[in-house]
């Protein structure tokens, strides 16, 4: 009962904080809840809990997968090509990492990933707030 109610508090707390975020900060929720499954994954495979393994796993490649389908291929160039050949190997390697039971593998995604959102978080807010408005966003979001 109470991890319930627990769990429900941190769903309707992600919604909220989901709701007044801007599109960088979504970005940076995605990227954390990935790391956050890979994690998971990597204990799981560690215990040997396979049904965890392949939730976490799974979870944490929609993640990329959505990230990969938020790249804007018009705005971004040589940078955006390399993002999604970036997260298409990332996805391929949790794949490899789920197959082989190798927590190895997912620690590798895990740092390739915490790089990326290393470069994201150091976009200065300035920045993110003229890219908002460049694209017709309201500045007073975020």
């Amino acid at each position: 009962m109470y991890n319930a109610k627990v769990k429900n508090y941190q769903k309707e707390a992600l919604k909220t904080r989901v709701a007044g975020a801007d599109r960088y900060e979504i970005i940076q929720m995605l990227m954390s809840g990935a790391i956050e499954k890979m994690v998971f994954a990597k204990v799981a495979i560690e215990k040997r809990n396979l049904e965890a393994k392949a939730e976490h796993v799974s979870k944490a490649s929609a993640i990329l997968e959505a990230l990969r389908g938020c790249l804007d291929f018009e705005v971004g160039g040589e940078v955006t090509d390399n993002l999604y050949a970036l997260y298409s190997y990332m996805i391929d390697r949790l794949l490899d990492a789920s197959m082989q039971n190798d927590p190895t593998i997912i620690d590798e995604v895990s740092l390739l990933l915490k790089e990326i959102k290393s470069a994201w978080d150091a976009i200065p807010f300035d920045v993110r707030q003229k890219t908002l408005n460049d694209n017709g966003n309201d500045a007073s979001v975020g």
